[in-house]
């Protein structure tokens, strides 16, 4: 099962060998909304390097697996990244778009622009209700 999420990079923390063959990375992103939340991803092996390309306070987005494991009687959830990108500009959209820009007013109306300038009142007297 996979997921994204974007947010602002924290902190990156440097690779470590957990034994000859199996490496590991952390980093960490803060959410934006009322309540940011600071999430904390895993990279394993090849895909360690993936984060050097970002500085902190960049904004990415991320593409990551649930991962979970029982040891010794406890469990243990990681979050795998396996993809990091650029997060993009448009924090607003929705599918099939993006939401209007509300900063520039409505265009005028004019009976020029009104679809049903051509129609007479009496066009509207069959309805039933």
């Amino acid at each position: 099962m996979s997921f994204e999420i974007e947010g602002n990079l924290v902190k990156k923390f440097d690779t470590e060998s957990k034994t000859s063959s199996f490496q590991t990375r952390e980093f960490v992103i803060t959410t934006e909304g009322t309540y940011p939340q600071f999430v904390k991803f895993q990279l394993t092996q090849d895909k360690c390097q993936v984060i050097d390309e970002y500085q902190e306070n960049d904004k990415i987005k991320v593409f990551f697996d649930l991962r979970g494991r029982e040891w010794q009687g406890k469990y243990f959830t990681n979050l795998n990244a396996w993809k990091v990108e650029r997060a993009s500009n448009q924090s607003s959209a929705v599918a099939g778009g993006s939401f209007p820009d509300v900063s520039q007013s409505p265009p005028e109306f004019t009976t020029q622009n009104d679809p049903f300038g051509d129609m007479k009142k009496e066009d509207f007297d069959d309805l039933p209700f």
